[in-house]
C-alpha cells in the first residue's frame, strides 16, 4: 500500500486505529523523537483549470512530527493541532520504511478501515442528495 494511501485512511478513520498500530511499534522498538510534534504553515499548491498554471492557493496549519525507529526515519504531517496523530503517523511511517514484521498484518486492517470510510461517505453522499430538489416537476 502506498504512503498517500495509508496515510489518507489512518487521518479520515478512527484515530485508535493509528494509535493502535504505533503502538505495536513503540512496544517492540527503541523510537526516538527527532522532531517533538510542533506547529507550523504549509504552503498549498495547485493548479487552476483554465490555463494549468501552478499557483500557491494559501497556507495551512499543521501538526509535524519526525520519529526515527531503529535505522528508520518517519514523518508524520496532520491538518490542524493534533499533535497525537502527527507522532502516530511518523512511527508508522518508519516503520513502512524499515518494513518492519509488523506490517504485513497492517494491511488487512487498513483495508477494512477503508471500507468504512467509504461507507461512511456513501451514507453521507446518499443523505444530501435526499434533500436535492427537483425543478422539472415544481408547479410555478
Amino acid at each position: 500500500m502506498k504512503r498517500r494511501r495509508r496515510t489518507e485512511i489512518l487521518i479520515k478513520g478512527s484515530t485508535d486505529i493509528a494509535k493502535k498500530l504505533a503502538q505495536e511499534i513503540i512496544q517492540n522498538y527503541n523510537v526516538k523523537t527527532i522532531e517533538k510534534p510542533n506547529n507550523g504553515l504549509v504552503m498549498i499548491k495547485t493548479r487552476e483549470t483554465a490555463k494549468k498554471n501552478l499557483f500557491y492557493l494559501g497556507e495551512i496549519f499543521v501538526t509535524e512530527a519526525k520519529v526515527q525507529v531503529e535505522n528508520s526515519l518517519g514523518i508524520g504531517i496532520v491538518q490542524g493541532n493534533n499533535q497525537e496523530l502527527a507522532y502516530h503517523l511518523a512511527v508508522i511511517d518508519a516503520a513502512y520504511n524499515g518494513n518492519f514484521k509488523e506490517i504485513k498484518t497492517w494491511l488487512q486492517i487498513l483495508l477494512n478501515e477503508e471500507k468504512s470510510i467509504m461507507a461512511d461517505n456513501e451514507r453521507y453522499k446518499n443523505s444530501v442528495l435526499k434533500t436535492k430538489v427537483n425543478f422539472e416537476t415544481m408547479d410555478v
